[in-house]
């Protein structure tokens, strides 16, 4: 396998909403909050569904990935309910290979609900079900041994069971790939995500913001010298601004693609880490893989949703 994405199995319910049910609800809009199964409930009930499908981060990367032509894998927890079953097809129906046996659980398959405000920006409530109680007993060690590399989400770190499965992960692997997921997850991991990205991670993704957050800067130059003292390879999406990645001395730009008719941003960044992945896995250059990455996450935000067939 050329790449193993290891991540929350979540199904993502994908609604339109006016500004006005973001303010009523107390969301943050453009970020994701965690909510019990009631309050999940409580919101979806006064929304209309416009579409359900297999989701998580790492997962529509891994699926992006494969629409590219890449053998890949994804390890995520699901119960054996009928969500579980959807999302376990939906991803085999992608040419994804599933590495997780998936059990009756007493908790159900995670979800995620969506947000679609006018301005396409998207504001995520999830339930992570049994997604979050993910432990090292679930991770294939044979899968992530057969891949080239592993990427994982920090959505999914998170102290106890699911720290142990990252760990267990990062120890048996060739490489490892981590994107830092969303801002309020690196405020509340900073010290845990700093080690991480300093010590484990091999490649790192991530927004301007969350970049910012974890190293406590106040302006891009202070990213720019953070990534070139780590050594490592650190890629940043800055929206209009376009990318950037950093690896030790080598700084590469590339700029966003213009006039496009944006609906949803979704998937922008799990489908720019794809682009990305596909050509750090097959070779390409920096610069080429960041246009890939660029050219993914470009036609993703002009559909709803984070799948591009």
């Amino acid at each position: 396998m050329k790449v193993l994405g290891i991540g929350n199995a979540i199904v993502d319910v994908i609604c339109k909403v006016e500004e006005s049910f973001i303010t009523k609800n107390n969301l943050t809009k453009g970020t994701m909050k965690l909510v019990d199964e009631a309050e999940f409930k409580k919101l979806l009930s006064n929304l209309k569904i416009k579409e359900t499908i297999a989701g998580g981060s790492v997962a529509n990367s891994i699926v992006g990935l494969s629409q590219l032509g890449n053998p890949v894998s994804f390890i995520g927890k699901v119960n054996n309910d009928e969500l579980g079953d959807k999302y376990e097809k939906s991803l085999i129906n992608e040419k994804v290979k599933y590495c997780y046996q998936k059990k009756k659980e007493s908790i159900s398959t995670g979800t995620c609900l969506i947000l679609i405000t006018p301005d396409s920006e998207r504001t995520m409530c999830t339930f992570l079900g049994i997604a979050g109680k993910i432990s090292d007993k679930d991770i294939d060690e044979n899968a992530v041994k057969n891949s080239e590399l592993i990427f994982l989400e920090g959505y999914l770190w998170d102290e106890g069971e699911p720290k142990k499965a990252f760990n267990k992960a990062i120890s048996i692997s060739k490489k490892t790939a981590m994107s830092l997921s969303d801002q309020f997850c690196v405020e509340r991991h900073k010290k845990n995500f700093l080690d991480l990205v300093n010590n484990k991670s091999d490649i790192t993704f991530s927004n301007e913001q969350e970049i910012l957050s974890l190293i406590d800067a106040k302006s891009f130059d202070e990213i720019i010298s953070f990534g070139k003292q780590l050594g490592k390879l650190l890629v940043i999406t800055r929206g209009k601004k376009g990318s950037i990645a950093i690896q030790k001395k080598e700084v590469v730009e590339c700029d966003s693609q213009k006039n496009l008719k944006i609906v949803d941003l979704t998937g922008a960044g799990d489908l720019f880490a794809a682009g990305f992945l596909h050509g750090h896995v097959n070779n390409l250059s920096i610069k080429e893989s960041l246009q890939k990455g660029t050219g993914m996450a470009s036609k993703i935000i002009q559909k709803i949703g984070a799948r591009l067939n």
